[in-house]
């Protein structure tokens, strides 16, 4: 297993990296390499990161909870709640949650890659987001007839979670619902004008820009790659750039502990009733049905393998946590 860390690290040419496996049989914790980019410190399993979609769990657990509650029905409309949503009357929060609405993912804009490299402090608004994606045209129809990924659904989700809380921020609700009856001290939801990143931390660093990841395959150019394999290319630091292009479906910070934690509350149950948490696992089909080999993908929740959970990628950071 140490091995197979040190040789994957190596490969994709991270500085640091950290692993926490948990069994019934035994535990297994590894740490990789350093903080920065040729730097001196060693990573630790309490520095924070930046988990991007991982968030997306956070966000459509607080929404189920409000289901569990009666306060608002996975078969409600999203003009419900939203009435600028193109198509919201046909479009359902069980539908928002399952990546399953065919509103496009504004994340994919070339508008808005263009902006994370060019001003990558930025804070954006979540109408700024919702924006880009309403001016492109679904990404299919009707909504239900397909998967398709998309973070203009889990801000939806986050803006509803906030309407229906009475405007409370949505950091303030994640905390009291999720993260302090977890113990999840080293988490949190930062503000959209926050770049900053809590101590201890590992920095994130990219290879190339984000409009260069938009092509097919998004990967660099194999010169740019031989480049930074021999180390004559350097990445940049993604560290303090605003995440809050990602609100809802992406701007979490926690550490890989806290993560652990949370995947294991996530998963087993302690977050929402017996029936809705079997529904809720029920929920995950493939993404792919004609390949076995694909993940799959539920209510805010996807599943690889054996393992329920969630990945999130953003510039810079790469978590996976899965139970």
């Amino acid at each position: 297993m140490q091995g197979t860390v040190e040789r994957l690290a190596k490969e994709m040419l991270v500085p640091g990296a950290v692993v926490i496996l948990r069994t019934p049989t035994g535990n297994f914790t590894s740490t990789y390499g350093v903080t920065t980019y040729r730097g001196s410190v060693p990573t630790s399993l309490d520095q924070h990161l930046r988990v991007g979609s991982n968030t997306k769990t956070w966000t459509g657990t607080v929404i189920l909870q409000l289901v569990q509650e009666g306060r608002l029905s996975l078969d409600d409309p999203v003009s419900k709640y939203r009435p600028d949503v193109p198509n919201g009357a046909h479009i359902t929060i069980e539908q928002l949650l399952a990546m399953r609405s065919g509103l496009f993912n504004y994340t994919t804009t070339l508008e808005l890659n263009q902006t994370l490299d060019t001003q990558p402090t930025k804070a954006w608004t979540q109408a700024e987001l919702l924006a880009l994606g309403y001016k492109q045209s679904p990404a299919f129809a009707p909504p239900g007839s397909e998967f398709g990924y998309s973070n203009t659904n889990t801000v939806l989700l986050g803006l509803i979670a906030q309407q229906l809380e009475g405007g409370k921020p949505l950091a303030a609700i994640m905390r009291d619902r999720l993260f302090a009856p977890l113990g999840m001290k080293s988490t949190l939801f930062p503000d959209i004008a926050s770049n900053a990143m809590p101590a201890p931390l590992s920095r994130g660093y990219m290879y190339g820009n984000n409009v260069m990841t938009m092509g097919t395959p998004p990967a660099l150019p194999d010169t740019m790659q031989a480049a930074a394999h021999a180390g004559t290319l350097a990445p940049a630091d993604q560290t303090s750039a605003n995440p809050s292009w990602g609100w809802a479906a992406g701007a979490g910070i926690s550490t890989a502990n806290d993560l652990a934690t949370w995947v294991e509350a996530l998963v087993g149950g302690k977050l929402l009733n017996a029936s809705l948490q079997a529904r809720r696992l029920a929920s995950v089909v493939p993404i792919d049905p004609s390949n076995s080999n694909s993940a799959s993908y539920g209510w805010a929740i996807a599943k690889f393998g054996n393992l329920y959970g969630h990945t999130g990628e953003l510039p810079g950071y790469n978590a996976f946590m899965g139970h």
